[in-house]
């Protein structure tokens, strides 16, 4: 067991936010601590790493083991370069490696007792540098950044000079590197493309320490952790599994708790009914069993009410009227900036009622594509057409029309006056707004506030083509869930931008990927693009093809394929015995150098110390074109 956290309690302002909080990790076990926004999962955290003192009980950590802690927009801020950043968590190593070029150095000059005293340092320095990683640390360092999503021309950026989300990826790829016994991560997705995240969960999955994580992306849930721990209304309850699996059981026990009340509710209410009628014969001993059967339930204890989510909270999406069945155009479509070129040549055709999802990394357009649909931006070549009565709602984070002097509650009722204020209050609940928040002004609002209000708003449009930029950012799991169910019950048509798989997997019914300039598509949810998806040798390779033979490789193609993963796999073959050709060789030079006769020779140790340092050279070389070869 690595943590045991025992019966936590905490409350800000006699408030209880933690009760009795407990569970346990063992070494190696991936964990997800879940929960709605504010039930105290990053208070938990705090108080786990000690920068917050819980009012009673008691967190273990296992003797000498090490963690390290990401919390959400965890930056760094200095004058280092990024790789340099991640370079200074190898400190050891490079000291260690300048202690064995000093020694070797050293040995051109010594002979004797002195020499082979220092040769047995040698060994030992040696011996340590490689059991530590030393030869594989520099490429570690870069496949980690490019894990993360860094290209190797920003290897040399200097850290404050990086955006927020920036930052956080290189604090998140700093703590990897460290390598604790246990990593503590919040929000570890946030900032970070398909691919990087796609990348992190395989990280995560082969990392030999223990993971405890929140994060409100389910996919990525569902593929690192087995186990779940829920905090709701200040209470842990631990769930064996992935998040589904959790949902799975949350719900086998929503209902066996409410049945459970029923029948005891039954129960109650027949003796009830027997203490009654036994009272009513007014007979001694009719009277004894009544009292006798009272004190029975005076003494049963009673099960409180199992708390039913409000079926108040969800949303409704519905057009005002039918648009024509073609509700977009898109023709010869480029745009660049300067040599910067986001995609070219799109042609596409969108029907009504199809729910479209635009995926691909960071900064390769498909926000550009938006704005370009609203008007925001213009093309640089082609044109685009909206179909018959085709009516757009529209949510940009970075273009919210919201007005600062009106609170919450006003934004919502001037914009739809036939509200009721138990509707809009549950409308601005389903998007995090509770209490007197709905009283606030919009201009004190965080970005994050806004965009949900504005996600708000749209939910509540009559539009025919919703398009929405990244609408689950800022969202806890439960809103995410209102959303979807109300965008999978839209018989309007659907074009969003988004990160969030499970979120993708549960509304899209197709996927645009944007890939090396090109669009590909899928006809399909995130699991057919998955199955289905072009991963080309080169981007520059990409040709788009028509929607209906998309996946389809003519017998040449899959020829080509077939030859180039051939030599792939003969070039990974000829690498893997290169690397066992020389670590052969290095080991034949360590053992003549541990010959009495070599030993007392500096001039040979010089000779057999340079050509160790050239294969040495050479076996990095090879661990980096194995590591190219291999991903």
């Amino acid at each position: 067991m690595i943590l045991n956290c025992q019966n936590i309690q905490k409350s800000f302002l006699e408030v209880p936010v933690l009760k009795n909080v407990t569970f346990h990790m063992e070494d190696n076990e991936k964990v997800a601590l879940v929960g709605i926004n504010g039930a105290g999962k990053t208070t938990l955290l705090r108080i786990i790493v000690g920068q917050l003192s819980a009012d009673e009980g008691l967190v273990t950590l296992s003797k000498d083991a090490s963690f390290g802690y990401l919390a959400q927009n965890d930056t760094l801020n200095t004058d280092l370069t990024i790789y340099d950043e991640l370079l200074s968590v190898k400190q050891h190593l490079i000291v260690l490696e300048q202690k064995i070029r000093t020694s070797e150095a050293r040995m051109k000059h010594l002979d004797g007792a002195a020499l082979s005293e220092l040769m047995d340092q040698y060994s030992r320095l040696t011996h340590q540098f490689e059991s530590e990683g030393g030869y594989q640390y520099q490429s570690e360092i870069t496949g980690v950044l490019k894990g993360l999503g860094f290209a190797e021309e920003e290897f040399s950026k200097p850290v404050n000079t990086l955006s927020g989300g920036q930052k956080t990826r290189v604090a998140l790829g700093r703590l990897l590197l460290q390598k604790p016994d246990l990593i503590i991560l919040d929000e570890p997705t946030n900032h970070l493309d398909l691919n990087s995240i796609a990348w992190l969960e395989t990280y995560l999955l082969n990392y030999k320490g223990a993971v405890l994580l929140v994060s409100h992306d389910r996919y990525f849930l569902d593929r690192v952790v087995t186990k779940v721990v829920e905090l709701d209304q200040t209470k842990s309850t631990v769930f064996s599994g992935n998040y589904s699996d959790y949902i799975m059981k949350k719900e086998q026990l929503k209902i066996a708790a409410q049945n459970a009340w029923e029948n005891q509710q039954r129960e109650l209410k027949h003796q009830r009914e027997v203490i009654e009628k036994l009272r009513s014969f007014n007979r001694e001993k009719s009277i004894k069993r009544a009292e006798s059967r009272e004190k029975m339930l005076n003494r049963m204890e009673v099960l409180d009410k199992p708390m039913e989510a409000e079926t108040d909270m969800q949303l409704t999406l519905e057009p005002a009227i039918l648009s024509g069945r073609d509700v977009l155009h898109i023709e010869n479509l480029s745009k660049s900036y300067g040599d910067l070129k986001l995609f070219d040549h799109f042609d596409y055709d969108l029907r009504r009622g199809e729910h479209v999802a635009i995926i691909g990394d960071n900064g390769t357009g498909k926000t550009t594509l938006l704005k370009i649909l609203n008007g925001l931006e213009k093309a640089d070549t082609g044109f685009f057409k909206l179909g018959t009565n085709v009516e757009i709602g529209y949510y940009d984070q970075e273009q919210q029309l919201l007005h600062p002097q009106k609170t919450l509650f006003e934004e919502i009722s001037d914009e739809y006056p036939d509200m009721n204020n138990t509707r809009i209050r549950n409308v601005l609940a389903a998007f995090l707004f509770t209490g007197d928040d709905v009283f606030k002004q919009i201009r004190s609002l965080s970005g994050g506030e806004k965009g949900r209000l504005s996600l708000a708003k749209l939910m509540l449009s009559n539009a025919n083509f919703i398009i929405l930029d990244e609408p689950t950012n800022h969202l806890d799991i439960a809103s995410k869930e209102i959303l979807e169910d109300a965008l999978n019950n839209y018989s309007g048509t659907l074009l969003y931008v988004s990160h969030d798989r499970y979120f993708i997997n549960r509304t899209a019914s197709g996927i645009l990927e944007l890939c090396g300039g090109r669009f590909h598509y899928y006809d399909g949810n995130y699991d057919y693009y998955l199955e289905k998806r072009i991963v080309p040798a080169e981007a520059s390779d990409l040709k788009i093809e028509e929607a209906e033979s998309q996946n389809k490789l003519d017998w040449k193609t899959q020829k080509e394929a077939q030859a180039k993963a051939r030599k792939k796999e003969n070039d990974l073959r000829k690498c893997e015995e290169k690397i066992a050709s020389l670590e052969e060789a290095i080991h034949a030079i360590e053992e003549q150098m541990a010959l009495p006769e070599i030993a007392c020779s500096s001039l040979k140790l010089t000779e057999l110390t340079k050509e160790q340092t050239a294969l040495l050279k050479e076996l990095d070389a090879q661990y980096l074109l194995w590591e190219e070869l291999a991903e």
